[in-house]
């Protein structure tokens, strides 16, 4: 296993457009094993590959709290079909943009079809903070960041804020 470096504001990769999976292998699972120690030792709820330098359509997730035991969960090229007219807010924040967080407001359920761990197909109906974490995550398949949900002056603001503190622990 091992932790994998975690792409910043404003790397021009975030703004990539992820690749499906062609196949799910070993290499793969191993990649998404990385992926998860990753997140757990930032830490995050959620990865999607593209955070770590890989423009492919995966993501990791676990919401369990400090005194649950993990829970894990793994999409492979995972496809939001359905969501909710109504709407939820959630104060968000992302790895990619560290120390940085503001109410992002996502359709407060969803559907998902995707590929677990093994590669079989999975469709799950999520809520509550499942359903604004995968949106969130899907979002970055997309290219899209949450401060991209945010004004034009509220986004400027955080992504400077994160260039100085890039810029301050260089040094």
């Amino acid at each position: 296993m091992a932790i994998l470096p975690i792409v910043t504001v404003p790397d021009p990769m975030l703004k990539f457009t992820s690749e499906p999976v062609e196949k799910v292998d070993d290499e793969l699972r191993s990649f998404m094993d990385d992926m998860l120690d990753t997140m757990y030792d930032a830490p995050g709820i959620g990865l999607a590959a593209i955070q770590v330098g890989r423009p492919i359509r995966v993501l990791v997730i676990d919401l369990a709290r400090d005194d649950e035991d993990p829970n894990p969960q793994y999409f492979i090229n995972p496809d939001i079909y359905w969501t909710s007219e109504e709407m939820g807010v959630y104060n968000e924040g992302c790895l990619s943009v560290p120390e940085q967080y503001a109410e992002v407001e996502r359709p407060a359920e969803c559907k998902v079809r995707f590929l677990d761990y093994n590669g079989t197909e999975q469709d799950i109906h999520c809520t509550g903070l499942l359903a604004t974490c995968i949106q969130h995550e899907m979002d970055h398949l997309n290219g899209i960041l949450f401060v991209d949900h945010l004004s034009r002056l509220k986004r400027d603001m955080i992504v400077k804020r994160v260039k100085k503190m890039v810029r301050d622990h260089a040094l």
